[in-house]
Order: structure tokens, then sequence, then C-alpha cells
């Protein structure tokens, strides 16, 4: 979420609707689990379905900070450690199914390392005085991640529709654009700390 005037001027309450729904998000989380644990199609289907309304709410409550100047400091952070706690647990899960396709766990492995070091990049810096905001690519990535978690989730072939192998696709794609982002953040730093010096 963007800064906005009213939000820098501190007029917007710390629990308006985007961070509420922000926070809705993040206590999904631990339903999502929960399902998971069940490898029926019922349990698939619907833990689908949550996920779908859960990255919608994501981009509900950006909108809605951006163009009522609803930003704030607790919402700067709630956004982006729900949609990590989100991704990474749901990953996590598909990698542990009792039976069925998984995820393979590299791959979790591999996209949470990212996440990891891009936040103790971005405190590094800004202990520096940095700021390394979010960038294109890691918007990207996250949609990526969303198209290739829905199917994924869902599991189940359909007709002729096998959601697995589609939502691996994605999953991939949203793997490569995790490492290319992820190399930018460092060089971005690195760059940061020229201009300063």
């Amino acid at each position: 979420m963007k800064a906005t005037p009213a939000a820098a001027s501190g007029s917007a309450s710390a629990w308006n609707l985007p961070n509420i729904l922000s926070a809705g998000r993040l206590l999904t989380a631990p339903l999502l689990i929960w399902l998971l644990t069940d490898p029926g199609p019922v349990a698939a289907a619907v833990g689908a379905i949550i996920f779908l309304l859960a990255c919608l709410s994501d981009w509900l409550d950006g909108h809605l900070a951006r163009t009522r100047g609803l930003t704030t400091q607790l919402g700067k952070f709630l956004d982006p450690l729900a949609d990590k706690v989100l991704v990474i647990s749901v990953l996590i899960m598909l990698a542990a199914m009792p039976e069925g396709p998984r995820v393979p766990a590299w791959m979790v492995a591999a996209i949470a390392a990212r996440e990891l070091a891009v936040t103790g990049l971005r405190t590094i810096a800004l202990g520096e005085g940095i700021v390394l905001g979010a960038e294109s690519l890691g918007k990207v990535k996250m949609t990526f991640e969303v198209i290739a978690l829905v199917p994924l989730i869902a599991r189940y072939r359909l007709g002729p529709i096998d959601f697995f192998s589609a939502g691996m696709v994605f999953l991939w794609i949203a793997l490569l654009v995790a490492l290319w982002s992820g190399v930018a953040y460092p060089v971005r730093l690195w760059r940061a700390v020229q201009q300063r010096g």
C-alpha cells in the first residue's frame, strides 16, 4: 500500500477496514492449514475457494487504502505479512499432502528462503535509513503464486482439466520470478549504498 496525505498526517485509524481485511486474511491461514490436513476433494474445493476469496480481499484492502487515504503503518506491516504467511502456509501443506500429488518440497524451501532473505535485506536497509519498497517484479511473483495455488489446492482432476498440473506450470513461473526479483533487492541495496557514499 502506498502512502497518502491522509496517512502521512496520521488521520487514518489503525483499525480501519483495509487493516481489518488484512488481519482477516492472516487469520485465514490456520483455517487453510486445517482444511489441507484432509486430502479429500471436498476439503480441497472449499480450501481453493477460501484462498481465492482471501486473495481478492488483498486487492480490496489495497484499493480501499489508496483511494480513501486509509494507509497506516500497521497496514504496511499487516498486508505483506498476511500475504507471506498465507502463501507459505499453503505451500508447506501442499508439500506435506499425505496422499495424491504433492508440491516438491525444494520449491517451497526456495520460495520461503527468498521471502526471508528479502525481508532481512529490507530490515537491514531500513536500519541504514534506506527504504527498499516493493517492486513490480514482487507483485508479478505474487500474482503467479495466486494463479498457481488456487488450482494446486483444488488439485483433483475434473473431466479433462488437471488442476494440479496446471497449477504446477504457474508455480514454476512464480519460482523463476521470485528468484529473479530476489536478486534485484541486494543490487538495489548496493546501488543505494553507493549513491550515499
